[in-house]
C-alpha cells in the first residue's frame, strides 16, 4: 500500500450531518475511522458535521468525507473545505452538485451518445404530473431529484397510483424525476483513481428479496444478495458497463471515487445515477466490489484518502 498522506497528518473523518442519510453516514464514518487507525493514522478523528463545522475543522490538515445526501454530497461541505483550504476526498464542488441532482446528471451525460439513458420526465412542484408523464409507459419509478438511499422512491404500476407517489417524492424535494421502470436487474460498478488514472471495479449484481432495490434492501442484512463479479452479463456487456461507468465519471467531472448504477435488461445497460460518495458500511456495495479485486477495506480507504485534494 502506498502512503501519500503522511501518517502523522491530522485527518477529519466527516460523517453524520443533517440529511435523511445521517444514520448511514455515521456507520460509514465509524468504519472508515477504524480503517485509518489500523493503517497508522493515529491523529484521525470523527467529526459529526453540524452548523459549527468550520470551528470543528480547525487544526485538521485533511478531510475524509463520508457524508451522504444533502450538505455532504451536493457540493456544500466541499465548498467549505475549499474555503478552508483543507484537501478532501471524493468529488469537488461542481461534480458533487451536478451528480446529486439526477436530472442535471442526465442532461450532462446526454451529450455522450453512447451512454444509454432511461426515458424520463422532470416535474416541478405544482406541475400537472399526469400530463407530464403522458408519453411514458407504465410502470414508472418516481424519485426525488436530489436524494439518495432510495428515500422517497416509489414504483408506480398504474395511473391512479401516480399522485400519491408524486406527493411522497415531494416530501424530500420540490423537483421529481419520473422514469420508465426497467424490468431487469440492478448492477453497480465503482470508479477509483485520480483524473487520467481512473479504473472500474468489478461489477456487482444485486438480487433482492424485495420488489425492487429500496432502502430496506440496501441496508438490511439478508434482504439482498451480492453477486460479484456479476453473473447475469455477457462478457461484451460487462466491458461496456465498465467503460460507460468510467466515461460517466469523467464526463461529470468526478474525482477519486464514485459508484455508477445501472439497470440491465436483455444484456443492455441503462444508466441510473452516479453516487459521488458511495457508502462504506458493512453492507455497502463499493467495499464488496473492491474486495473481489483483492483490495481489502483498509486498502480501499487508503486508495480514496490518497485522492484527497482541492479544485485547481
Amino acid at each position: 500500500m502506498e502512503y501519500i498522506i503522511p501518517l502523522e497528518a491530522k485527518v477529519a473523518v466527516l460523517c453524520g450531518g443533517m440529511s435523511s442519510e445521517r444514520e448511514v453516514s455515521l456507520r460509514s464514518g465509524k468504519n472508515v475511522l477504524g480503517a485509518l487507525k489500523r493503517l497508522g493514522y493515529k491523529n484521525a478523528e470523527l467529526i459529526d458535521v453540524s452548523k459549527n463545522v468550520m470551528n470543528d475543522l480547525k487544526g485538521f490538515e485533511y478531510a475524509y468525507n463520508t457524508m451522504h445526501g444533502k450538505y455532504g454530497e451536493d457540493g456544500c461541505i466541499q465548498g467549505i473545505l475549499e474555503i478552508l483550504q483543507i484537501p478532501y476526498t471524493g468529488c469537488g464542488v461542481m461534480s458533487s452538485a451536478i451528480c446529486m441532482n439526477k436530472e442535471y446528471t442526465k442532461r450532462i451525460l446526454s451529450t455522450c451518445k453512447d451512454i444509454p439513458l432511461i426515458k424520463s420526465v422532470f416535474v416541478r412542484k405544482g406541475d400537472d404530473v399526469k400530463e407530464a408523464v403522458k408519453d411514458l409507459r407504465y410502470p414508472l419509478i418516481t424519485k426525488p431529484v436530489s436524494e439518495g438511499s432510495s428515500f422517497g422512491m416509489t414504483k408506480v404500476n398504474k395511473s391512479d397510483e401516480l399522485e400519491k407517489a408524486y406527493e411522497e417524492a415531494l416530501k424530500y424535494n420540490d423537483d421529481v424525476l419520473i422514469e420508465e421502470f426497467i424490468d431487469g436487474f440492478f448492477v453497480t460498478v465503482g470508479v477509483l483513481g485520480k483524473p487520467g488514472e481512473e479504473f472500474a471495479t468489478e461489477i456487482l449484481e444485486i438480487r433482492t428479496k424485495t420488489e425492487w432495490y429500496d432502502f430496506d434492501a440496501k441496508y438490511t442484512k439478508g434482504l439482498s444478495e451480492f453477486i460479484v463479479p456479476a453473473t447475469g452479463l455477457s462478457e461484451e456487456a460487462t466491458k461496456r458497463v465498465k467503460d460507460i461507468a468510467v466515461k460517466a465519471h469523467q464526463t461529470a467531472g468526478c474525482n477519486g471515487v464514485s459508484r455508477v448504477d445501472f439497470m440491465i435488461k436483455d444484456d443492455e445497460p441503462y444508466f441510473l445515477e452516479i453516487n459521488t460518495n458511495p457508502g462504506m458500511t458493512d453492507t455497502s456495495d463499493l467495499p464488496a466490489q473492491a474486495k473481489v479485486m483483492g483490495i481489502d477495506y483498509d486498502h480501499l480507504v487508503l486508495t480514496i484518502l490518497n485522492s484527497a485534494g482541492l479544485s485547481k
